[in-house]
């Protein structure tokens, strides 16, 4: 059974326009800052501030919702994901440690989490029409 173009085209959409605005949003939220701070007692924090973060996380709503509303929530969870990712894996694989891994992962896998419940809220508050 084949499906018509503009289906292809809305899921396809769907799931390449959150991964590409989850590459720029961590690109302009938290790619620009590597250093980290040192505190008096010599203990070290960041490079990220949590309004770095959150700015990241509020960015994120507009294409995940713009998915999620078309009831397109495998493209937002999948695409967003694979954005976020994909933009930890590449800021931080210059990490010698190789400990980079451990936290890309965690990155991957709290945004399929947080992404496919917030996905499934607003594609279920849309069907039921509000």
């Amino acid at each position: 059974m084949r499906q018509r173009p503009s289906r292809l085209v809305t899921r396809l959409s769907a799931t390449l326009v959150p991964a590409v605005v989850a590459s720029a949003a961590w690109a302009a939220w938290l790619g620009w800052d590597q250093h980290r701070d040192v505190q008096p007692d010599g203990t070290t924090t960041g490079p990220y501030e949590a309004w770095q973060v959150i700015g990241l996380v509020l960015t994120l709503l507009v294409p995940v919702y713009w998915a999620a509303s078309r009831h397109q929530v495998a493209g937002a969870v999948l695409g967003t994901t694979v954005g976020l990712t994909a933009a930890a894996w590449y800021d931080w694989s210059d990490d010698s440690s190789g400990l980079f891994v451990v936290g890309v992962g965690m990155v991957m896998v709290g945004s399929l989490v947080l992404t496919a419940a917030v996905s499934a809220v607003i594609s279920a508050l849309k069907q039921d029409g509000r």
